[in-house]
């Protein structure tokens, strides 16, 4: 083997592993990036919008998505170039960081479309309860 040969394997493995590392540090980052547990589990608002209000705040991804197209982005090079031995585990913390910003999404637009919702019902309620109070006093 050619002294360059040596070189450009020592060169390649040398860029594997700056790619695992990368791969490693953007899912950290966007695992960071998410939203804190006692954030959306927490609540000091005064009433039922408040909470939905601080819920959907609190259901910001911030920027674990941008942090997770970077860990997909240098894993798929990583791939085609055959510059893993080993990369199940990359590919399985890809795949629950995905799991985990569907979850927090889909809970995101539950909440959006709820808080939404919460006024306009209180409004009928409230002219629904107007409407029997001026009918119990016409009774009267």
């Amino acid at each position: 083997m050619s002294q360059s040969s040596l070189d450009d394997d020592e060169l390649f493995g040398e860029a594997a592993n700056e790619m695992r590392s990368d791969v490693e540090s953007s899912l950290a980052d966007a695992w960071d990036a998410l939203p804190a547990a006692d954030d959306i589990w927490e609540t000091d608002a005064e009433n039922v919008l408040g909470v939905l209000n601080g819920l959907k705040s609190a259901l910001d991804a911030g920027d674990a998505e941008e942090h997770l197209r970077d860990a997909k982005k240098w894993y798929t090079m990583g791939e085609r170039a055959d510059a893993f031995e080993d990369a199940d585990d990359l590919e399985a913390e890809i795949e629950a960081v995905e799991e985990a910003l569907t979850d927090i999404s889909g809970a995101g637009e539950q909440v959006g479309e709820l808080a939404s919702t919460i006024p306009a019902l209180k409004g009928t309620l409230e002219e629904a309860a107007d409407d029997d109070d001026e009918a119990d006093e016409e009774d009267d």
